[in-house]
Parts: structure tokens; C-alpha cells; sequence
């Protein structure tokens, strides 16, 4: 899959993004050469599994203006850089414990020239916060993950994370109310079949 899915779900980008989302094939691709940052097979269809997968939150939550997002366990910076892209006027933290990772993410950082974007190889624990947003894709279980991130939201902020299979155990055993997503209603690929965005208020 190339850029141009991203435009067919999100048609109204800048030439800017355009270029940033085409971009971040290649510089991931490069990265993939030295670090196995994304599996060989997922490569193949970054813009789908990664990007897309990544928007969906920008699909179902669009964030506010000004607001400000923590993005935990980021691994290769996802969701959080393709976030970055579409919300250049928010401000995005992206933390992980692996600093092989981080280095990569800090990277494409540079070469995107994303100015709204920081990243921080950091455990959630030592994150200050606060946020308005805190998001993660296939962290944790839901209870422990949503423990670790509470303390790090403003009053109004909401924890936003990507999740796939199946979800009745975590949800049964987080105790907080919540909404769930189910992406197949945003997106045509087979590949979204089973995924969803689970949002913790």
C-alpha cells in the first residue's frame, strides 16, 4: 500500500503532509536496513498496517487545537509521528524504555522536519505529564496500562489506545467506563477486521 490510501481516508491534507506521509516510507524503509524496527512482512504494507492503523485515531478522536499527547511505549513512533503529521498545531511527547528505538523515532523526527514532536527514551512511570491525551497501540493489558497513564492526564484528557483480537477480559477487568471503536466501520481492509480503538474517559 502507498501514501495515496492515506489521502483516500484523509483527502484533505497539504501538499505538505503529502510529502511528509510519502516520506516516511522511505525513511522507515532505510532504518529497516540496520534495525528491525518493523517486521520485513509488515513493510510491505506499511502505509496500511502502521499509518492507517496510527489514524485511526485522528478518524474516530480528532484532537483539539493547542491540546497536548503523550504517546507510550511508542516503539518506531506509532501512533504517535503519522499523529504529528496530521495535527501539526497539537504537540506530541513520545516516550519508550528502548533507546534503539527512540533513536530511530528521534530520527524521523529530523527528517520529517516535525516541529511539534519530542521524543524521550523514558519508562511512563517517570513521566510528569500532565496531558490531554495519552495514546498507545498494543502496549499492555488495558487495567495496568490505564494505571500507569491516569495520573498523567488533565481533568479532561482521555486515554485513546489501539487494540486487536479479542478484548472482553481487558475490558471486564479495567473498572472504568469506556467506548469501543471497531476500526472495520472506518476502513475497508481486511487488515482492520479485528482491530478497534478502546477510549478510557
Amino acid at each position: 500500500m502507498k501514501a495515496d490510501l492515506i489521502k483516500h481516508y484523509f483527502p484533505v491534507l497539504s501538499n505538505r503532509q503529502q510529502e511528509q506521509f510519502k516520506a516516511m516510507g522511505e525513511v522507515y524503509a532505510g532504518w529497516n536496513r540496520r534495525i528491525n524496527i518493523i517486521s520485513r512482512k509488515d513493510m510491505l504494507y506499511f502505509h496500511e498496517r502502521h499509518v492507517l492503523h496510527s489514524l485511526a485515531i485522528a478518524k474516530i478522536n480528532p484532537f483539539k487545537q493547542g491540546s497536548t499527547v503523550l504517546d507510550v511505549g511508542t516503539g518506531g513512533g506509532f501512533p504517535g509521528i503519522p499523529l504529528a503529521i496530521i495535527f501539526p498545531e497539537v504537540e506530541f511527547k513520545l516516550i519508550d524504555s528502548v533507546g534503539k528505538k527512540i533513536k530511530v523515532v528521534q530520527d524521523v523526527i529530523q527528517q520529517l522536519a516535525l516541529d511539534n514532536v519530542t521524543a524521550e527514551q523514558k519508562r511512563v512511570e517517570s513521566e510528569n505529564g500532565p496531558f490531554d491525551y495519552v495514546t498507545s497501540r498494543a502496549v499492555a493489558r488495558l487495567k495496568p496500562l490505564y494505571k500507569w497513564v491516569n495520573t498523567k492526564m488533565t481533568g479532561r484528557g482521555c486515554f485513546l489506545a489501539l487494540k486487536g483480537g479479542d478484548l472482553d477480559d481487558e475490558l471486564e477487568e479495567l473498572g472504568r467506563s469506556y467506548t469501543v471503536y471497531q476500526l472495520s466501520d472506518y476502513f475497508k481492509e481486511a487488515f482492520f477486521t479485528t482491530k478497534k480503538l478502546v477510549r478510557v474517559d
